[in-house]
Order: structure tokens, then sequence, then C-alpha cells
């Protein structure tokens, strides 16, 4: 409907499998299937539920009645206890029995656990695209010197698959958090109204172990190998804070990459992709605006401040829970997956479009490598006997004044030509161009390149082999 809002972030952003995990057909699918999974473990721990009475429960878990749900919670308020009220409606024989000694945290709680474990799941998978793509751009580019900055100021030079692999450093250890908040996901699990399990206890008459085990068999039900041990009634929303901590990371790094490509791009040395009938600017046709990265700084901007909400709700929860927690959740939690979703796709579709100009990176390079390469030449005059004092003063007066020829007269750096007029070197402008040749100045970055994909890189993308490597779509 074009007269109500709708989220960017569903209509622009995120693609249709992030938005299926938070939609609401995800959110009471999971709800049925936590109230099947406690019936069939009730029934096996002793309960008097029938198997036609959770056969009829597996017959209606997908078909919701909506408008039931909908109706109920308009007269009762309560959201749960309307799709408990509309389940039962499809399932008379097991109404009595749906929900039996649970709580609302108990579908509420387990299934928000169950869509962010998946939510990061396919984030994962998104992770290792990017860096799959960064990876081979980082080989074609190995070799390829180019001027590193520190402070944005010309610096020894690196080479432009070197500096890619700073980029991927970042996302490896956003992959790593993404694996070590999955390998410990858990479930709440079944535990009343504080934490307590009174209701089960008493379902169980005091059998303690049975109580116990319903936890279990439920965690084992739904996927996962266990449960919180403690709760009160929620699960610590510690749990979302750390989630959108790992959201915030990735978010960084894709806004430090964003930010090195507008600035490469501003400098003509690479681009961002631009198509062939797009639009830069409205007024000056001739712009090719960095947009798709500015669009990634943007949306990373939202992720790392949404990840404050979480945070602050867990350290206002109160004892066994608060229920100020509800409506942020129900905002911040999607909106960050639901934004990180999109960064990942803006991140993969730049980094496989990347434009580079060698000619222009060569350009800067030799525009500054003159003064770079100042010390290697006064080394090499000293080992033909010269002076080293006298050497250091004259090279100091001759970048003196080819840097006044640069920046007050705009000319070009003709700082080799002044060594090279000046007999005290002893060298020709042949010789020097030789010794100024930018493969020198490098360093290991070739090596070291090629040493971290083979070496880091390499067996992490073996082992999500079976991760496709998709061509990012985006929209406008």
């Amino acid at each position: 409907m074009k007269n109500t809002y709708e989220s960017p972030l569903s209509a622009r952003y995120a693609d249709a499998e992030m938005k299926f995990l938070f939609s609401p057909d995800k959110k009471f699918r999971t709800w049925r299937k936590l109230w099947i999974a406690l019936a069939e473990t009730e029934k096996e721990l002793g309960l008097p539920i029938t198997q036609e009475q959770i056969d009829e429960l597996k017959a209606h878990a997908e078909d919701i009645n909506y408008e039931v749900a909908e109706a109920r919670e308009k007269v009762v308020r309560h959201d749960v206890m309307s799709h408990v009220y509309a389940y039962g409606e499809q399932c008379p024989k097991a109404r009595a029995i749906i929900h039996l000694g649970a709580t609302s945290c108990y579908v509420g709680d387990n299934t928000d656990v169950i869509i962010m474990t998946e939510a990061l799941q396919l984030v994962r998978q998104k992770l290792v695209g990017v860096i799959r793509v960064l990876s081979d751009f980082a080989m074609q580019y190995k070799d390829l010197p180019t001027l590193a900055f520190t402070h944005f100021q010309p610096a020894q030079p690196t080479t432009v698959g070197k500096r890619a692999t700073l980029w991927i450093q970042d996302l490896l250890m956003d992959l790593e958090d993404v694996e070590y908040q999955l390998s410990k996901a858990k479930l709440l699990g079944s535990k009343g109204t504080t934490g307590t399990q009174a209701s089960f206890l008493e379902l169980f008459d005091g059998d303690y172990e049975k109580v116990k085990q319903l936890d279990q068999k439920i965690a084992e039900k739904m996927g996962y190998r266990a449960c919180f041990a403690v709760s009160g009634q929620t699960y610590s929303r510690k749990l979302d804070s750390q989630i959108l901590s790992i959201l915030s990371g990735i978010a960084q790094s894709a806004a430090k990459f964003s930010n090195d490509i507008r600035l490469l791009q501003h400098l003509k040395e690479v681009e961002e992709p631009f198509e062939k009938n797009q639009i830069g600017s409205s007024a000056m046709a001739y712009k090719r605006n960095p947009m798709r990265s500015e669009r990634i700084a943007s949306l990373a901007r939202y992720v790392i401040t949404d990840s404050l909400n979480p945070a602050i709700t867990e350290a206002t929860q109160w004892f066994e829970r608060t229920l100020d927690d509800s409506a942020n959740k129900r905002l911040s939690v999607p909106e960050g997956f639901l934004a990180v979703d999109g960064i990942l796709n803006l991140y993969n579709n730049v980094a496989d479009g990347l434009v580079v100009y060698p000619k222009v990176i060569e350009q800067h390079l030799r525009r500054e490598l003159p003064f770079m390469a100042t010390e290697n030449i006064m080394m090499d005059a000293v080992k033909r006997g010269a002076d080293r004092q006298q050497l250091h003063e004259r090279i100091r007066v001759h970048s003196m004044a080819a840097s006044k020829v640069v920046k007050e007269e705009g000319g070009e750096n003709d700082l080799l030509a002044r060594i090279a007029g000046d007999p005290i070197f002893g060298v020709t402008l042949d010789e020097l161009h030789t010794i100024v040749s930018p493969e020198k100045y490098v360093g290991c970055a070739p090596m070291q390149t090629e040493e971290f994909i083979q070496n880091t890189v390499r067996p992490i993308l073996d082992k999500y082999a079976f991760v496709p490597t998709e061509k990012a779509e985006i929209n406008v």
C-alpha cells in the first residue's frame, strides 16, 4: 500500500530469505512447532496426552488461521493466548493440552532464539561470500604497487592486493565471532513463569528428573543440544546484546571498507561498479558518485547505533523479568539483521565489481616516490665515498625546492632531476629512475598477501565450499 509507512529495510535493502525469517509466518509456525514438541515430550514423559491429539496438532502446524487470532487478540489483548485459542479452534481434540504448563516466553523466547540463530547462519553465509570475492581481488592485485596512507598522507608504498587483505582480516574476525556465537546456541527451554519450572514439577508429581528431561528433549526436537541451565521468565537479554554486538562488528568492518573505496574513488585509483545507464547526479551529468559505498556507510551507522538497544535493555531488566524489552526487541533485533543483510549484499556487489586504474595509481606513486627513495639514494652515494652529512643537507635542500614546485607552482616533482644535476651524488637520471622503481618499495606486501590468502583464508573458504558464489543484486 502506498499510503502506509514501509520500512526501507524491507522495501529496498534486505533479501527475501532474511525477511522471511522475521515474518509472521516464520514466527507463528515456529510457535506451533514448539507446542507440538512440548506436547510430544509431555506424552513421552507420562502425561495423559494421546497420539490422536498430537497428530491433530501436526495437521495444522502450517495453516495458521490469522483472522481468528487477530479477532481474539482484540478481546484478550494477549498475543500468545490469542494464538493458543486460534490453534485450539483448528484442533478441538487437542485444545485442552496446547501450551500445557508453559508461559508465554516458552514460545516467544524460544522462537526468538531459533530465528536469531538461523539469521546468524545466513549472515555467516554472506560473510563467506564477501571474503571469497575479496580474496580473488587480493590475489589479482597482490603485486600492483600503490601509495599507502597514514593520516591520509602519502606513506611507504603497499600493494592494492595487500590493502584488500586488511578488509578481509576484519571480516575474518567477524566470522570468528559469528561461529563462536552459533557454537553456543541454546534454547530457553520450558522454564515457567519465574524460571523455577514450578508448573512442570506439579504436572510431573514432583519428579525433578522428568522436569529436566522435558528441557533436554524439547531442545533436541528443535535441533539444539541444550537449554540455558537457569533463567528468569526469559532467557538473559544479554544474548540479544551479544548478537547485535556481532552485527555491529560486521557493520564496522563494512563501513571501513566503504570509506576506503570512497577515498580511492576520489583519487580516481579504484571505483565501485557503475552501470551503463546509471545517473550519478541529477545536476552534474559527468559525476560518478560512490553511492553504493555511501549506502554501506549509512546502513552501518544505523546498525552500530541500533546495537545499543539490547545493551540498554539487558542493563535495565528487573529481577525475573520486565516487559520493557518487548517493543524494543520487535524493532532492534529484526531491523539489525535486515540492515546487515543489506550491507553484505552491497559489500559483495561493490567488491565483485571494483574497477582499478593502474595508470592513475602509478602516476600518484611516482609523484611521491622520489621523496621516499631519498634514503636509498643517499646510502648508494655513501657507498661510493660521499659524506653522509653533506648528502643529507643537499637532499633536504633539493626536497624543499621540489616540494615548493609541487605545492606552490602546481608543477611536477623534479626532485630526481635536481639530485642528478648535483655532482655530489654522482648518479644519472636514468640510474635514479632504476632506483625508484615502485616494486622495490612495497616490502613484503606481495608475499604477505599470497601467504595470507593461501594459509589463513583458503582453509576457511574450503570449509565453506558448499556456500554458493552468488552475484548480489541490489535495489536502487
